[in-house]
């Protein structure tokens, strides 16, 4: 809690109990570490190793022009020895931290080196939107060209380049897309593989086609940019020597180390673990706002609506902030941001001001932000992933991993002597794991078996990983996408529909939804859902006023579940003009909900042009919403569930309990549904639930459930071993 005591100067109050968090750096004496209501942090000779209270946080070289800029970067050192292995070898690993330049300044040595002549281009990939927006902006702005002319970009739902684009930037899962029409990437002269030790599944499938690739044309070169020390496994994975030990050719694969340009990083620990490390780390960037010298803080959260629950909080408490003090900058980073509200991040804080970005994960490794010197971790990370046991993706708020921590506390390093509070306690630490998993096998493997299939990959096991997926969760894609009809009995893509789900940016499930809303005469209802679906947090809870906010909520509510609430609520903002006022009347996210209509509009085009499909409305029709309940029910008919006399659901797949997800309108209702199918889980509860008919099932699932009179309702689920069988075959195929 924090208190102003008049005078402008924010206290921390005592909590009782005990419970109030502290401070300390490994081995400091504990009385030395305390935060005390009065006392500064005891740093020992931390603050004169930063010059003291007057050392301002700024770039050093913000006065220099942009090509002196690129001069300094620790990168520009190593620029011909980098185009002289890029000239003798086919695959080069370079290694160097965030901030070192790699990502801005080697497209443009290659292009400077001629590699983006003859009409082909350098492509550059990004695991995240927002990283591959500003880095285009960047290099655009230091070429001094617009940008999508020379530079340009191209991501999920948004595109900007021209014939004349030599460099492009691009998400990882874009240029998977390009390999359906570009098998072996003759549009480019070199790939660069950016971020590679996040090991996003995109990008260890794309490494794994990069191998093939290159065995076939020996003019492409690739680049694997990493920030950790995982280059002997990249770097062994591109081998292709039969013997290794010739003579290095352009067929070996080659390491480079760029060195970083990082200054000493203070960390310090709570001595127990805090019970909200949200309102923990409010309480944390106003202490530091307080008590610490000028320089921007970043702290670290797990998701979309704790940045924004922070945000909220911390722009409520700069309110009562002094006359005397500094102003508090409160910034949202994550990925759901509009691009122009992503890039407030980079902006310098105004004179007299010091910014605090609230970010996810988004910020460990993907973009660096100048004026960072304080980070904050709250020690956790959001992640999808796979159980085998219930069969599908949930949604997780897990521990993050050593690596993500010292990556977090480096972002604190970049101008000057920083510091990193961590919210958990040093011994917490020590018991993380030494790295997070690759994300090819803790996930959902059916968008990624289908996107192989639909590249002309059939023998999904003998496939190149770089690192191997589980059996059981391949199988578990298999058995889904054969019920979803994307693929035969022989495992081989159905053509069209396996095609076209394959095509669309979404999972199976959602895209067999949306091909399927047309034969129900609904299509541009469930294109407007499953729109309102890619975004989170429609709805604004503002602190003072959640009663209001709850009220307004209640008053969108559709009886029948989560997904005619969306397509509501969208209805009416199209009906008010797309008015920001009546959003903020309303407590509704306007810039969500423009995000919606950007992606619908994307939704719409793919079905019209690519798919051929007509959009059709089924509004003021007979039975309409249980149209639209039907199509949803196409692409998620294995997730089901009815309500148990234990108070629970549960799902008719494994028989597995879980509790209404909080922020369901079917909260609202007196009495649950008896069956409802539901398209997303988070920890213990479903989320996005509709209440549907099982009869229903008998007309779009026969396949995949026989019906009797020994279970609920009369509905069970069909022999496992049937689907069983399949999978074990095509296994047994593959091998």
């Amino acid at each position: 809690m924090h208190r102003n005591d008049g005078g402008g100067r924010f206290h921390h109050q005592r909590k009782s109990g005990g419970d109030r968090s502290f401070f300390m750096r490994p081995v400091d004496d504990e009385r030395a570490a305390m935060v005390v209501d009065s006392e500064r942090l005891n740093l020992e000779g931390a603050n004169d190793a930063a010059g003291g209270a007057s050392v301002v946080c700024h770039n050093p070289f913000l006065a220099m022009s942009l090509q002196q800029q690129r001069q300094r970067l620790p990168i520009a050192k190593c620029r011909n020895h980098l185009l002289y292995l890029c000239e003798h070898f086919q695959t080069v690993v370079v290694v160097g931290e965030t901030g070192s330049g790699k990502s801005t300044q080697l497209p443009q040595y290659l292009t400077e080196f001629g590699w983006a002549e003859n009409g082909r281009r350098i492509c550059i990939t990004q695991p995240r939107r927002v990283a591959a927006i500003s880095l285009a902006s960047r290099v655009a702005d230091e070429m001094m060209c617009r940008l999508g002319d020379a530079v340009g970009y191209s991501v999920r739902f948004d595109e900007c380049i021209s014939a004349r684009t030599h460099i492009k930037f691009v998400t990882d899962g874009i240029l998977l897309r390009e390999l359906m029409s570009d098998p072996l990437l003759q549009a480019y002269s070199v790939v660069i593989v950016d971020e590679a030790h996040e090991r996003s599944v995109n990008t260890d499938l794309i490494i794994g086609f990069l191998r093939k690739i290159v065995a076939i044309r020996d003019d492409l070169r690739v680049i694997i940019s990493s920030a950790t020390i995982e280059a002997e496994l990249f770097r062994d994975f591109f081998e292709l020597n039969d013997n290794p030990q010739q003579k290095p050719d352009k067929n070996t694969a080659t390491i480079i180390s760029v060195e970083g340009r990082m200054f000493p990083v203070t960390t310090f620990y709570t001595k127990v673990g805090v019970p909200d490390y949200v309102q923990t780390t409010v309480e944390t960037v106003l202490r530091l706002h307080d008590e610490e010298p000028p320089g921007d803080i970043l702290a670290f959260l797990t998701g979309q609506d704790e940045v924004e629950k922070a945000c909220n909080l911390l722009r409520h408490a700069a309110k009562t902030l002094g006359k005397d003090k500094d102003k508090l900058l409160v910034v949202p980073l994550y990925g759901g941001l509009p691009a122009r509200e992503q890039f407030r991040a980079f902006d310098s804080a105004p004179y007299q001001s010091r910014k605090a970005i609230i970010t996810t994960n988004i910020a460990e490794t993907s973009v660096t932000i100048a004026g960072v010197c304080y980070v904050i971790d709250c020690g956790f990370v959001k992640m999808r992933v796979f159980s085998p046991k219930l069969g599908m993706e949930t949604l997780m708020i897990v521990p993050c991993s050593k690596s993500s921590a010292e990556q977090r506390a480096g972002r604190a390093g970049r101008v000057r002597p920083g510091k990193c509070y961590r919210l958990y306690a040093e011994s917490e630490f020590r018991r993380l794991r030494s790295a997070t998993p690759p994300e090819i096998q803790r996930c959902d493997l059916s968008s990624v078996v289908l996107r192989m299939k639909a590249l002309g990959v059939q023998n999904v096991l003998r496939f190149h990983y770089l690192s191997r997926p589980s059996s059981m969760a391949m199988v578990h894609a298999l058995q889904l996408l054969f019920a979803l009809k994307a693929i035969d009995e022989d495992g081989l893509l159905v053509n069209p529909l396996g095609l076209l789900m394959a095509e669309l940016p979404l999972s199976p499930m959602h895209a067999k939804a949306l091909i399927a809303s047309v034969e129900f005469e609904c299509s541009s209802e469930i294109v407007t859902i499953i729109a309102m679906m890619q975004i989170r947090d429609v709805f604004v809870m503002p602190t003072g006023a959640k009663h209001k906010a709850e009220l307004s909520r209640r008053s969108f509510a559709v009886e029948e579940g989560d997904h005619l609430t969306l397509l509501n609520v969208f209805s009416s903002f199209v009906e008010h003009d797309r008015s920001p006022a009546w959003c903020q009347q309303n407590f509704l996210n306007y810039k969500a909900l423009c995000r919606a209509e950007t992606i619908r509009a994307q939704f719409v085009t793919f079905l019209q042009n690519n798919a051929k499909l007509r959009i059709i409305s089924c509004k003021g029709t007979i039975g309409d919403t249980a149209k639209i309940r039907r199509a949803l029910l196409s692409g998620f008919f294995s997730q089901i569930a009815y309500y148990d006399h234990t108070g629970l659901y549960v799902t008719v797949k494994g028989e597995h309990s879980f509790k209404v997800y909080k922020g369901s309108v079917l909260m609202y209702r007196k009495e649950y549904p008896k069956w409802v199918l539901f398209t997303d889980v988070m920890q213990n509860s479903i989320r996005d639930l509709s209440e549907i008919d099982p009869a229903w099932l008998q007309h779009i699932a026969p396949h995949y459930y026989e019906f009797g009179s020994n279970l609920p309702d009369g509905s069970r689920r069909k022999a496992a071993e049937e689907e069983s069988n399949f999978a074990e075959g095509r296994l047994a195929n593959l091998n």
